[in-house]
């Protein structure tokens, strides 16, 4: 069994003309300040659209259409790659980031809607080059594969095999019967969501600019701001509780935003990842509010507004910062480390871990309790009450010890970059979980600029590796994977 050379290249030459497109949409606003960066957003784009429309011409006329499941990781990998790769090029051409290393990093970072940046100085940056670094974000938010899938059948070819790739959670719902049908709800929902928080944050007090950028990034949780102080520059709490509102949105899994929008309450309040999402955000936020209150002379309604935004942004990994939850107190500090591994709603923009995982292994983890007393007894995990197949069980088991793997190696590997010690753990944790911030000189009052170009490297390989949820990309490196192919 062979990889499909020519459909592959059709497929990424689909994702190299949608990302062109998009390029273009930033030179309204290059049009609009005049400040220099329509050349380099508009040469960035003809090459982005240029390769596309060859590579496409070349392969257009495809007889073999048949998709293999494993042709879908390997193009959702190369995919990923070739679109940060061409995003990068509106950076490097119009001057903004000159350095290829740091332009690649800002857009894988932006594309895995991580959110970790090298720029030190963001509002300088011209306004047409920022619109592009949120619109990466947005674009990474809801997946460009997934957008594909939308518009490949037009081609003959299946989408399933992407979407399960782009989305390799524990079971993808789908709300439609045709894949196709499933992946337009979502970019609608999504797109609704990002156009009624931008009109908010307008009406809010955000110039209409800055709102439309904050809501892509938000919806996306991604987190890339237009400001250098990110969402502690707006000190209004309307502006602030707006914004917590839609990351938890964008947290959510978007099957249940869906069913929201038919009417479908009684599915929302009875799923179980629901409760508990709502649950653990509820809970740490009181922690961390009541923390900052007996801590600070804050009055209660900024403590508990900090302590609901942090918990909420590092939780669904938007990794929007209104204050330097570090300065607090070490017992803060190592709370929000520990949040970073754990991550929203499963079928969320959100990246991490994800509730359900963590729930499905604590009840495993108590059954065995039980099952040492009752050996012979069969006692099955239960998820919103169906029995939890024991191959998902292993799946979670292994996806979490993978997890705690690839975060100590890629660690002590920072680390031996020169890097410290808390900035290692730190800059792994918030770039394999997609958050943002992290510790130590990643901290969030901090970027990424002063680590090492090695660092940097890995630290990007980390941020697909977490997008794409581990198995995804690391399958492509085990001999297994090729020799099926051989």
């Amino acid at each position: 069994m062979r990889f499909n050379v020519p459909v592959m290249a059709n497929i990424l030459s689909v994702l190299l003309i949608m990302n062109g497109i998009l390029m273009l949409l930033c030179i309204p606003i290059s049009l609009s300040y005049n400040e220099g960066d329509l050349a380099g957003i508009s040469l960035a784009s003809a090459i982005t659209l240029g390769t596309g429309f060859m590579m496409w011409f070349s392969t257009r006329k495809i007889k073999d259409k048949e998709l293999k499941k494993r042709d879908g990781y390997l193009i959702v990998t190369l995919g990923w790659f070739l679109m940060s790769l061409f995003g990068s090029l509106p950076y490097i051409l119009s001057g903004a980031i000159p350095n290829f290393t740091n332009a690649f990093f800002e857009t894988i970072s932006g594309y895995s809607t991580t959110g970790a940046s090298i720029l030190t100085d963001i509002e300088s940056v011209h306004k047409g080059i920022l619109f592009w670094r949120s619109l990466t974000q947005w674009i990474g938010g809801m997946g460009i594969i997934v957008l594909a899938v939308a518009v490949l059948p037009i081609l003959g070819i299946g989408g399933m095999q992407l979407f399960v790739a782009e989305a390799p959670g524990i079971s993808p719902d789908k709300l439609q019967p045709r894949i196709k049908e499933t992946a337009k709800r979502l970019w609608l929902i999504y797109i609704g969501l990002t156009g009624i928080e931008t009109v908010l944050l307008w009406v809010g007090g955000m110039t209409f600019y800055d709102a439309i950028n904050h809501a892509l990034t938000t919806m996306a949780t991604g987190g890339f701001s237009t400001k250098n102080a990110s969402i502690a520059y707006y000190t209004s709490p309307f502006i602030q509780y707006v914004i917590i509102v839609f990351m938890f949105l964008a947290g959510t899994n978007f099957t249940m935003t869906y069913f929201i929008f038919k009417g479908y309450f009684k599915k929302v309040f009875s799923n179980e990842e629901f409760k508990y999402y709502v649950l653990f955000c509820s809970f740490n936020a009181l922690l961390v509010a009541f923390t900052i209150y007996f801590v600070s002379d804050s009055s209660f309604e900024k403590s508990f507004r900090d302590g609901l935004f942090q918990v909420v942004s590092v939780v669904t990994t938007t990794g929007y910062v209104s204050a330097d939850y570090t300065s607090w107190t070490p017992f803060l500090t190592v709370l929000f480390f520990v949040l970073m591994f754990f991550g929203a709603s499963a079928g969320s923009t959100a990246g991490g871990v994800k509730i359900v995982r963590h729930v499905i292994l604590f009840k495993n983890s108590v059954l065995e309790l039980k099952r040492q007393i009752h050996p012979s007894a069969v006692i099955p995990v239960r998820f919103n009450k169906k029995a939890v197949t024991r191959d998902i069980t292993f799946n979670i088991l292994a996806f979490i010890m993978i997890y705690i793997s690839v975060f100590g190696v890629g660690s002590v590997v920072i680390a031996a970059t020169g890097v410290d010690f808390m900035t290692a753990i730190g800059s792994v944790a918030t770039c394999l979980g997609n958050i943002g911030p992290g510790l130590g000189t990643v901290g969030p009052v901090d970027n990424f600029a002063h680590l090492p170009v090695v660092a940097k490297w890995i630290l990007s390989f980390l941020m697909l590796v977490g997008r794409l949820e581990l198995f995804t990309v690391l399958m492509l490196f085990t001999p297994y994977f090729w020799r099926k192919h051989s």
